[in-house]
């Protein structure tokens, strides 16, 4: 057996910057500026910060679904890391027993082990079982026992999660880009902190308003915002709402994906406005810039925008939308709180959010007028979003330039 000692660190809210948040708070790693550890808002700031999103999918079988991104995709870990002055120690193998040996070996050396996971493959949060489904994020592995057939993980709930040795291993395999790696890393350089912040914070701003580093300009920023809005409510527009959602299976699905994508990466419904602004807070003090506190009151409002843009996708005014809505956000404060104690009450929640769906889709509960009136208001809703963050990135693009 070989387990951290000590180990109690359960902060982290997302994969990459909350494996790393995790990671240095074991190690007493503190910040130059506050003299505590790291925090995972600081760390996304660094990484990239926050954009807006949007894509649809609709592959053969499959429900379509809406895919939003509320923060930085393009490469936040190494992005994060590099900027930051952080050494990286990577071990890779495409041999299970090497890969375990790297892995023990980390652990005897007193560090936790960052490994990257297929998130389908994990027990503790089920997802659709599903041999084409695989996507592979870091988690914190600190502590391994074969004989007691268990493995600790740090992995976004504020309690331990366990796995067996064998779904350990079939997780880290599934994807051969990322097989059995272990990450480990050095402490970040304080003297490049400053730097790292005013490089995210430009991020940011450019991600909003600048041709993306990669995709259509469409997609992301303020013009993504606006062309959601329009395929809402204009159905001879390629890709319309009308065309990929319409009412019943198609809508649900499309409503309560876009949904998910509002409240997946952390406990709030607020898009990560309200981390980021966290940020930003911090962020004023680094760069001695008191411009982006006030740019962090705007985020703020932000936040609480994209909450009323969640309610408007699954609104308490149509009954099993509510409920759904509800009992979405029930199952993510269960695993925040319980992890894979809350197992079994997530799997109920499953079900009954199944059934609803199933519910909606034989009988759609708006009409003609009503689905009218529903998505010029969401679309209301999505523009409220644009028009904040709008002023809000004005407001941050003043407070870094101001002298």
């Amino acid at each position: 057996m070989v387990k951290l000692k000590g180990y109690n660190h359960f902060v982290g809210r997302h994969w990459e910057t909350g494996s790393v948040c995790n990671f240095y708070g074991y190690r007493g790693v503190r910040a130059p500026h506050t003299g505590q550890p790291y925090s995972e808002a600081l760390l996304m700031g660094v990484s990239g910060g926050i954009v807006f999103g949007y894509f649809h999918f609709a592959y053969q079988g499959y429900d379509p679904h809406v895919a939003i991104l509320t923060r930085n995709t393009f490469d936040p870990l190494e992005t994060l890391l590099q900027r930051l002055g952080v050494e990286q120690e990577i071990l890779q193998t495409s041999k299970p027993e090497t890969g375990l040996a790297n892995l023990v070996n980390t652990l005897e050396s007193g560090l936790p082990a960052i490994t990257w996971l297929d998130i389908f493959s994990l027990p503790y949060f089920p997802l659709p079982n599903d041999d084409h489904m695989y996507l592979m994020y870091p988690v914190l592995v600190y502590g391994y026992d074969a004989e007691a057939d268990t493995v600790w993980i740090a992995d976004r709930a504020k309690v331990p999660l366990t796995v067996k040795p064998g779904e350990l291993a079939a997780a880290r395999a599934r994807v051969k880009l990322d097989k059995f790696r272990v990450l480990t890393l050095g402490d970040p350089d304080p003297q490049k902190l400053a730097p790292a912040v005013h490089k995210g914070i430009w991020d940011t701003i450019k991600l909003y308003t600048d041709k993306p580093p990669k995709g259509s300009p469409d997609n992301f920023g303020f013009a993504a915002y606006k062309r959601w809005a329009d395929l809402l409510v204009k159905p001879k527009m390629r890709a319309s709402w009308a065309s990929v959602f319409p009412p019943g299976r198609e809508m649900i699905a499309g409503l309560t994906t876009a949904f998910f994508a509002t409240t997946q990466n952390g406990e709030s419904e607020g898009g990560e406005r309200d981390t980021y602004a966290d940020f930003l807070e911090e962020a004023s003090l680094i760069l001695k810039k008191p411009g982006l506190v006030e740019a962090a009151g705007h985020f703020r409002r932000a936040a609480q925008a994209w909450k009323e843009l969640g309610c408007a996708l699954l609104p308490d005014e149509v009954p099993s939308f509510g409920k759904i809505r509800r009992l979405m956000l029930e199952r993510n404060i269960l695993f925040h709180e319980q992890g894979g104690g809350a197992l079994q009450e997530i799997r109920r929640i499953n079900d009954q959010i199944k059934a609803l769906k199933t519910d909606i889709a034989a009988d759609f509960p708006l009409k003609e007028g009503q689905l009218a009136d529903f998505m010029e208001n969401l679309r209301g809703k999505v523009l409220q979003v644009h028009d904040i963050e709008q002023e809000a990135v004005r407001m941050l693009q003043a407070g870094i330039v101001d002298s």
